[in-house]
């Protein structure tokens, strides 16, 4: 049974990470490259908090009750964008510490090797 709930959620998100348009926007932006854009990114949760709140009117005024799955579905991926912006910040930050290690590690090592040949003696 364990199995088969593992295997179900792997599909699952497989399928919605491959045909989602906003899954594979987040996976950009989680690369060293579009770190950057996670701020800006967080802007893409307006577009669905004005669907969440369009279908939420519609369905509180007699629309179809389907619609709270619309207004659950815009509300996810809306808190999915908020939620990357300052992730990604941490990650950007870690990202330009761990650039400035490798640096300076990088400089300790040439400067090593240009120690190593003893001093210079000028005629």
């Amino acid at each position: 049974m364990f199995r088969f709930i593992w295997t179900l959620s792997v599909r699952t998100r497989d399928y919605l990470h491959r045909y989602m348009p906003n899954n594979r926007l987040l996976t950009a932006i989680r690369t060293r490259r579009g770190l950057k854009w996670g701020l800006p990114a967080m802007l893409v949760a307006l577009p669905y908090f004005l669907i969440a709140y369009a279908c939420s009117a519609e369905a509180a005024d007699g629309g179809p009750c389907w619609l709270h799955l619309i207004v659950l579905w815009a509300c996810w991926n809306a808190h999915k964008f908020i939620i990357m912006g300052p992730v990604s910040v941490v990650l950007l930050v870690r990202a330009h510490q761990h650039e400035a290690a490798v640096r300076r590690h990088q400089r300790r090592a040439a400067s090593a090797v240009t120690d190593t040949r003893g001093p210079v003696l000028h005629a």
